[in-house]
């Protein structure tokens, strides 16, 4: 097995990752709305998942692990992603904003800023800020 199999397997087991807790959002009220959908359907062409890992990805999301990228920018690319998801339905439960708190922890933000982070994600996600600005704001947020 060459190093680049290694890595895309790598690469592809994070982006599995990503998109279970992608899943498990739509499902934190127990719906998936067409917004949901649409947003799942197109978040799964991105991230290159296969028509049979989708499905068995719907019917058990905790059966696959986070592994957050290394990358800084690309965790809170991560971030936004999941933010994307809460609000495809227009609106953000308790529940969905609980999960995305232990997310946030998951992907590597400190447990002890991560409901700040994950507030000020809501916040700009509500007035629909762009992946560049996101990330601006998420690294001042997140300052130690």
């Amino acid at each position: 097995m060459s190093i680049s199999d290694l890595y895309s397997s790598g690469a592809h087991k994070r982006d599995l990752g990503h998109f279970s807790n992608i899943v498990k959002l739509a499902l934190a009220d127990d719906i998936i709305t067409d917004n949901e959908q649409r947003l799942l359907d197109r978040m799964s062409r991105r991230l290159d998942i296969s028509e049979i890992d989708y499905k068995e990805i719907l019917k058990n999301p905790t059966k696959y692990s986070m592994n957050p990228p290394v990358s800084y920018d690309k965790r809170i690319e991560r971030l936004y992603n999941l933010t994307k998801m809460i609000f495809a339905d227009s609106e953000v439960t308790g529940d969905e904003a609980q999960v995305m708190r232990k997310v946030a922890i998951g992907l590597g933000f400190p447990t002890d800023n991560a409901e700040k982070v994950v507030d000020e994600a809501i916040h700009l996600a509500m007035n629909d800020n762009d992946l560049e600005d996101f990330t601006k704001a998420i690294k001042s947020v997140n300052k130690n």
